[in-house]
């Protein structure tokens, strides 16, 4: 459990980097809103954005970065491996275009973003090499159920430091998290306000009442009390500054549990299973 009250709350890897469990993540937006939006988030506060080789926005959250006020040591970047670039020597040349696209000399965690059967033992070999060059702080995997944890556990040298998933109180994967915190890997939610498709539900809005909080407000604390880093989508400066305002209270224990009853399977994303 997370107990200080601050927005300067961060979570230390199995190899000792820390990262801030609140942050920004930049898919589906593109040119001046990406750059703008990251702009915007690091002066709010946001320590933490996450970026993909997919999202075709590294440039901008590159630009953004470099003429921020914010020096580089104090922000911690996050880009992924493209689908299309998986494998050994290919994920070699696609880090070293995201390094140049970010304009950035080294990313603070990377990793493989999809489990693709026929590449992602390669890939993850790839990023170990890039690990061990120190161009990546970290290296981990996305969209890894307990299945591809096992599987990548037989060929490993190194445990991924995160594991981000498509994880809220709607898909409350338990044991994917109980696996995660038993081996040391730190979970990560995406889409944690599920696009904004559960904001009218009543018990939600019951809690919102309660805590004197919006529904998003929430959901991204109740996944910080869990100890889940939560990186919510959003462009608009009213909702950077809503979503960061998560450090001035906390979920009863009771409240965090009735919270795992709201699961009902629901997914914004693709289920990692088709690629087992």
């Amino acid at each position: 459990m997370v107990n200080q009250l601050n927005t300067s709350m961060k979570v230390t890897f199995n190899n000792g980097i820390e990262m801030p469990l609140l942050g920004l993540g930049v898919y589906n937006m593109y040119g001046r809103e990406a750059e703008d939006a990251v702009t915007y988030a690091l002066e709010t506060g946001y320590r933490l954005i996450d970026t993909a080789a997919m999202y075709h926005n590294e440039t901008e959250i590159g630009h953004a970065v470099k003429h921020s006020s914010i020096s580089r040591s104090a922000i911690f970047i996050t880009t992924k491996v493209n689908n299309a670039d998986q494998g050994f020597e290919s994920t070699l040349r696609a880090f070293d275009t995201s390094m140049s696209k970010l304009q950035v000399d080294y990313v603070d965690l990377y990793l493989v973003h999809w489990p693709l059967k026929k590449t992602r033992k390669d890939t993850w070999k790839a990023l170990e090499k890039i690990y061990a060059g120190g161009q990546a702080k970290a290296i981990g995997v996305a969209n890894y159920l307990v299945p591809f944890l096992e599987e990548l556990a037989t060929y490993s040298d190194i445990v991924p430091a995160v594991n981000q998933v498509e994880f809220s109180p709607y898909l409350y994967q338990e044991e994917l998290l109980n696996y995660c915190r038993k081996h040391a890997i730190q979970l990560q939610a995406y889409s944690p306000l599920v696009r904004g498709k559960k904001m009218n539900d009543p018990r939600l809005l019951k809690l919102a009442e309660k805590y004197k909080k919006t529904p998003a407000q929430i959901i991204l604390r109740w996944d910080i009390e869990l100890g889940v880093s939560t990186i919510p989508k959003s462009s608009s400066p009213k909702r950077l500054e809503e979503n960061f305002d998560i450090f001035d209270f906390r979920l009863s224990q009771d409240d965090i549990d009735w919270m795992k009853t709201f699961d009902d399977r629901s997914r914004v994303a693709d289920d990692p299973m088709i690629f087992l």
